[in-house]
């Protein structure tokens, strides 16, 4: 229970400043924030999973210096892939 809560804290933090970082802070709320930056730090997770093998691939603590780092690349990922697929949805009429 107090992995997820800290995810939780660390992927509002990560989602705030991914979403500075990708200059969408203005349309972002906190809900959106964090979700983004704990999906972020699920896939960047994931990806490190699957290249690694053994221990190296685990996912580091989310109060780590690399949790928050992997988190905010992550949620940066997850922002631009939400931005691209809103994007493609608008007519250019």
């Amino acid at each position: 229970m107090g992995t997820i809560i800290a995810w939780i804290i660390v992927g509002g933090l990560a989602g705030w400043i991914a979403s500075m970082i990708m200059g969408k802070n203005a349309q972002m709320g906190l809900i959106a924030n964090i979700v983004s930056g704990v999906v972020g730090a699920f896939v960047v997770g994931w990806i490190v999973s699957f290249f690694t093998s053994g221990d190296g691939g685990a996912m580091p603590d989310a109060f780590s210096i690399w949790g928050v780092v992997a988190s905010i690349v992550g949620a940066c990922l997850v922002i631009f892939v939400v931005s691209a697929i809103k994007g493609r949805g608008r007519s250019k009429v």
